[in-house]
């Protein structure tokens, strides 16, 4: 009787399992089953962290402040947060908001937020702002993004001194033979559509800020989490391919996010994106 009895709630434990919604699920490079304290542990021994979103996906998000504020545990004062939402021209008004000199309003009127920075960047803003810590906004204004998509790298030397603060040092580097840029020409833009081969020299000058300005606030011993779109970080290229050029010995983790119908295996094709792969149901609701 005892035996019939363990084996009926072995059956109910095992159909439990087999009919539970899991919201995410995190594999390795190789596609093989890992999880969040692996992750986390991974992370501690890293000097900067590259976590790839999905923009309008509510798990990068929730897992982004999971992250740090474990992080936060042990690292203390010497955890560093970043992000390419912010662009390097509002560092300024970034300090200013942390440091409770301005008011929330007036950092939300005179900043270029994105429009779902309230419920998914601000929580990140916060908690730097409650424990006191550094805040990067490392991203090249998208004006000057924008002169580089129209007419290439040589427009950037014209500026003037204090333009040039505001991105990585002239001149930029750039391999067209990246499989992040040569995918952009391939598949004729991130939206599908023709584009020309500057689209993916702006898409290096973003990658080559965002690892300079990482770079230029990191100090040895601590740890640097940056947040940006998964593009910016798939593949160990990009950012982390900058973040090479200035200092082959950084130690980077790099964190992707996916999106699959079904998160019970990884797909092949997100092997290989990153360190850590963190796996979302396509059904999941979005943030905007």
């Amino acid at each position: 009787m005892k035996t019939k009895l363990t084996f009926i709630l072995m059956l109910l434990i095992f159909a439990s399992f087999m009919t539970d919604k899991p919201a995410y699920k995190i594999y390795n490079a190789k596609g093989e089953t890992s999880d969040y304290e692996k992750m986390l542990a991974e992370v501690m021994k890293a000097d900067i962290v590259l976590f790839g979103e999905q923009h309008n996906n509510p798990i990068s998000h929730w897992l982004q402040l999971e992250l740090t504020k474990d992080v936060f545990k042990t690292k203390k004062e010497k955890l560093v947060l970043g992000a390419e939402m912010y662009e390097a021209d509002n560092q300024l008004l970034l300090n200013e908001y942390l440091n409770g000199k301005i008011s929330e309003k007036s950092f939300k009127d005179e900043a270029k937020l994105w429009p779902n920075d309230a419920t998914d960047y601000k929580p990140l803003l916060d908690f730097a702002k409650n424990n006191h810590l550094n805040f990067v906004a490392s991203n090249v204004p998208r004006r000057y993004a924008a002169i580089v998509n129209k007419r290439g790298f040589e427009a950037l030397d014209s500026l003037d001194a204090e333009a040039k603060k505001l991105f990585a040092p002239l001149p930029i580097k750039y391999d067209p033979e990246l499989k992040c840029y040569k995918d952009m020409l391939q598949m004729g833009g991130m939206g599908g559509s023709h584009t020309s081969a500057n689209l993916p020299k702006a898409q290096a000058l973003k990658d080559a800020t965002m690892a300079y300005f990482i770079s230029k606030n990191f100090s040895k011993g601590n740890l640097f989490i940056h947040f940006n779109g998964a593009y910016h970080s798939d593949n160990f290229l990009s950012i982390g391919w900058y973040l090479k050029q200035i200092n082959p010995n950084f130690k980077i983790v790099t964190i992707s996010c996916v999106e699959q119908e079904e998160v019970s295996s990884l797909d092949k094709e997100s092997q290989n994106l990153a360190d850590y792969i963190i796996c979302i149901p396509q059904t999941m609701t979005k943030t905007y």
